[in-house]
């Protein structure tokens, strides 16, 4: 593995895992808090990998995630970064902005308050 250097601390060609930045955690826990107040979600992780970022929502801890937004940056020019999936697998909205994506949960925060 080569190196390049910017001053003096050695900087690795391309990323080793990929996060969520600040910006984006503020979204999400913004839609989290509400659903916490709404009583829909109780517990989250957040996972970073070389290839993806996951922030996965429980509804009690023991359980499998109910939802995992996910954020794939190699995806950015084809389907979006950003994806939210289902318990069983399934994409429910994939795109670039991730409030946009959000909205489908959101929607679910809606139902529940009624």
């Amino acid at each position: 593995m080569s190196y390049q250097s910017t001053g003096s601390f050695p900087t690795p060609p391309y990323s080793e895992q990929v996060a969520f930045h600040r910006r984006e955690l503020s979204i999400i826990l913004s839609l989290y808090g509400r659903m916490v107040a709404a009583g829909e979600w109780r517990d989250y992780g957040i996972s970073t990998l070389r290839d993806l970022a996951v922030f996965s929502v429980f509804r009690r801890t023991a359980e499998n995630p109910l939802y995992r937004i996910e954020k794939r940056p190699k995806l950015r020019n084809r389907q979006g970064q950003y994806a939210v999936v289902g318990m069983d697998g399934q994409i429910l909205k994939r795109g670039n902005d991730l409030a946009t994506v959000l909205r489908v949960l959101e929607r679910k925060l809606i139902r529940a308050v009624d």
